[in-house]
């Protein structure tokens, strides 16, 4: 089918979450120590970044459909780790999209998930995209002790726009731009700030997203009362209580925003809550879901029958059930680089740009490959094969979605990490072994023969640049 040929109303073809497993208790914040089952937030670890979660969320998104048939990502986030450099290049390499997928990065306001969405809806509805996948991911840092680090979490929601077997219409968008100096964080700044609380919620928040949600009713003719689920941006969990009210809104009806379990996740957020609301919703209801920054945006959705098929592989009940706590604030502050070091990172030029160049294959997108003459899995890419000696005669084979087993492993002391040891394994993976580290795993849960997915994270930094690679994780 040409895209001219467009067979439907753009909406959500499939989704996607990411939640990282570590859980920081606000009880612990200031060095004192939480209470197990009091409230916390998901926070990335030091080998956890907004791209890492992106990367993982979009993996969720688009397990078991056709990669090659994504042909536009749309990546959007306020804390990505370049500021000239298209992290969404980066993302569809380590997601194995084609070379021609159409990449773009947006930022500089917390409605850019939101934002995202009319984009890919309006591309696929001129036929100039067929598929859009669309990953709003965030990292956000409140400064010690602040109102703000109490709050934010991390976290990345990922969607496949189309107008192909949508599981939710989109029927409606509306976006209000308003300037208006409440929560900011300039160029090298780490934390993000936020002006007297009763400023922001009175003169930004409340009026901005009462605004948008009703707008937006009235432009597609639909009453408060026939909407089914509101997913509801809110800068904490009192004035998401208290816009519920303004709205005039049943409880019952407005999506739990998760506060004192996973925390605000910046254009994540809503996004997060309508993919919550996807898990249960029933095929004609419609979801509301509301974004707030420097204005506010709001999307109108329908549930088509398709949805009742559809089940996410993970839910964001699944991973927020898979959790490990931070044994002590200081290991936290360590894990984001926040406390004093002696010496500040190595300065230069960092890994050689030719050689990552060269091997982006291997270290990005985790491609190894098989021999056409004896079917031997291998990894690197190389010449010859080391079963047959073939010569030149490989297909590529993405190893990311497979499972492997821990082959021999051992504990590095050395490496820098705020919970040593480092779990370091040699890893089979249908034949070929490879070397990585294991994390989200307790060195003394690490057993020969575990086995393990594989999950796209940071290793280190090197001349002011974060380098990834995929690590072994226990499998869920």
């Amino acid at each position: 089918m040409k895209p001219s040929e467009s067979p439907g109303c753009p909406g959500i073809r499939r989704y996607g979450a990411y939640i990282p497993p570590t859980r920081l208790g606000l009880g612990a914040m200031g060095g004192r120590k939480a209470s197990e089952g009091g409230p916390e937030k998901a926070v990335a670890w030091n080998d956890e970044d907004t791209l890492t979660l992106a990367v993982a969320a979009g993996r969720s998104c688009l397990l078991g459909f056709d990669r090659s048939r994504v042909d536009a990502l749309i990546f959007a986030s306020t804390t990505s780790p370049f500021q000239e450099k298209q992290a969404a290049a980066l993302i569809a390499r380590a997601l194995d999209l084609p070379r021609d997928v159409r990449g773009t990065d947006l930022g500089g306001t917390l409605r850019a998930g939101t934002t995202a969405f009319a984009i890919a809806a309006d591309a696929v509805k001129a036929g100039s995209s067929r598929n859009v996948l669309v990953i709003a991911s965030d990292c956000r840092m409140g400064a010690p002790g602040s109102a703000l680090e109490a709050n934010l979490g991390d976290g990345a929601a990922a969607f496949l726009i189309s107008d192909e077997e949508v599981l939710a219409e989109i029927e409606g968008h509306h976006s209000i731009s308003d300037e208006i100096v409440d929560v900011w964080r300039s160029g090298g700044d780490a934390f993000s700030h936020s002006w007297e609380d009763r400023f922001v919620i009175q003169e930004g928040y409340t009026p901005r997203i009462r605004e948008a949600v009703d707008a937006m009713l009235n432009k597609l003719e639909i009453s408060p009362d026939e909407i089914a689920r509101y997913a509801l941006y809110a800068p904490d969990k009192r004035s998401h209580a208290q816009i519920s009210r303004a709205l005039g809104l049943d409880p019952a009806k407005v999506q739990d925003p998760l506060f004192g379990r996973l925390g605000n996740t910046g254009v994540a957020f809503a996004p997060m809550q309508l993919a919550a609301a996807l898990e249960d919703a029933e095929p004609g209801e419609r979801i509301v879901v509301a974004s707030y920054g420097d204005g506010a945006e709001t999307l109108s959705l329908k549930v088509t029958p398709g949805a009742a098929a559809f089940a996410p592989p993970r839910g964001l009940s699944w991973h927020l059930a898979r959790r490990r706590s931070v044994e002590q604030y200081d290991h936290y502050l360590q894990a984001r680089g926040l406390t004093p070091r002696e010496w500040s990172p190595a300065e230069g030029p960092g890994l050689s740009a030719t050689i990552h160049f060269r091997e982006r294959d291997d270290d990005i997108s985790f491609r190894g490959q098989s021999c056409k003459a004896c079917g031997a899995l291998q990894f690197p890419a190389q010449r010859v094969c080391e079963s047959c000696f073939a010569r030149d005669a490989f297909e590529p084979e993405c190893l990311s979605d497979r499972i492997g087993r821990v082959v021999t492993y051992t504990f590095d002391y050395f490496f820098p990490s705020p919970d040593p040891p480092t779990v370091v394994c040699v890893v089979d993976i249908g034949g070929a072994r490879v070397h990585l580290q294991v994390t989200d795993c307790p060195p003394e849960d690490v057993k020969i023969g575990m086995e393990v997915e594989f999950s796209f994270r940071r290793i280190h930094e090197a001349g002011g640049r974060p380098n990834y690679f995929w690590k072994g994780i226990p499998r869920g």
